[in-house]
């Protein structure tokens, strides 16, 4: 096959494939926040167009699509028409790196996770371009938490990535996978997933790390000014076409794939992606939303340091043993995870003892001034 004909093939397969993912995420993925959520919540959810329900997203498709586009007076119009497809650059191209089965990737990279790392950040671009082009302070407001909090948590999950390409040797999704056939990598480094889990949902603007868009304090963030079809790529096709990818590089980096217990399919890698979906649902569903202070003090002064201190004792290991590092890796990651979790709640409930005694102590003070 000639040069110029696998171009266009891959271009082509590239198109289909990356824009599908997002639509098909945008329609299947809402409806199952909503049911899913309301079980938890023990409410209902929508169930009343069609077979419980099922047909709400494709109504809500409608309801967008004929909705006026409209736009603010004195908004940068090219910038403010140009930002959803900006931000629906990550979602479209991430894919193409993603090893889908064996001998199946449509664009199999040597540096598929640089490729994912970097794209990632058209989402924040997006996002920051709405916000500034809306001519609307909530909106810039919203936008500029984006920045912070997006910026934020990428630097604990590419230390986390680059955990899991020092264990692999390479920087090829394709490599990621073929080093699983025996032990996956969450078994490996369940401390790197758990960051991993945390980061991204930081990075997906999900509840309890929604501050870009908190209603009860921006209306909407950097989405207060668009309507219609534009508000459904950034709600719709971005957001959740996002969550896909990373539910896709999760399952790629510490679920193996699409390798499964009898034989390797795509199958398993939709089961594995569908699996993290409900755990994005799930953190949705059950955990209020943090204070803008809360949520970058936890980046800086507890994921970086956590992944830092994995990242130098990982590499420590594999120099030590370069033979057989696994299992002290894996070692030391579950030792970790197991301190963290009975550590948690009494570190918790000593700062937040401290932050009462402190805010009892501003208080008496300002009254013994007035």
């Amino acid at each position: 096959m000639s040069w110029g004909a696998s171009f266009i093939i891959h271009l082509i397969a590239a198109l289909v494939i990356g824009l599908a993912v997002p639509a098909l995420s945008a329609l299947v993925l809402p409806f199952a926040v909503r049911r899913l959520s309301g079980f938890i919540s023990d409410r209902l959810g929508p169930n009343r167009v069609g077979p419980q329900g099922f047909f709400q997203p494709i109504a809500d498709f409608l309801k967008l699509l004929l909705k006026e586009d409209v736009a603010p007076l004195k908004a940068d119009r090219l910038l403010f028409r140009l930002a959803p497809a900006v931000a629906f650059i990550t979602p479209v191209l991430a894919v193409t790196v993603i090893p889908f089965s064996k001998g199946f990737t449509i664009a199999n990279l040597n540096v598929g996770l640089v490729f994912i790392v970097a794209f990632s950040s058209f989402t924040v671009l997006g996002i920051l371009l709405a916000g500034w082009a809306s001519h609307n302070k909530y909106s810039l407001l919203g936008g500029l938490r984006s920045v912070a909090q997006m910026v934020s948590y990428e630097v604990p999950m590419i230390l986390n990535i680059i955990i899991i390409a020092m264990l692999v040797g390479s920087l090829s999704l394709n490599d990621v996978v073929g080093a699983q056939g025996k032990i996956w990598y969450i078994a490996v480094q369940p401390l790197a997933f758990l960051v991993f889990i945390i980061a991204g949902m930081a990075e997906l603007n999900r509840t309890p790390f929604d501050l870009p868009e908190a209603e009860s304090e921006l209306v909407a963030g950097y989405l207060t000014e668009y309507s219609g079809m534009r508000f459904g790529f950034f709600y719709g096709l971005v957001e959740w076409g996002n969550a896909s990818i990373w539910s896709l590089t999760g399952a790629t980096l510490f679920l193996g794939g699409w390798r499964g217990p009898f034989a390797g399919s795509p199958g398993w890698l939709i089961l594995k992606v569908l699996a993290l979906a409900f755990v994005v649902i799930w953190f949705l569903a059950t955990f209020p939303r943090l204070q803008v202070d809360q949520l970058m003090n936890f980046a800086w002064k507890v994921l970086i340091p956590l992944s830092l201190v994995n990242l130098g004792v990982t590499g420590l290991l594999i120099i030590l043993l370069p033979d057989n590092f696994l299992p002290p890796v894996a070692a030391f990651s579950w030792a970790s995870v197991i301190a963290i979790i009975l550590l948690f709640r009494p570190v918790l409930r000593r700062a937040l003892l401290r932050k009462r005694v402190g805010r009892k102590t501003t208080l008496a003070l300002s009254q013994a001034e007035g």
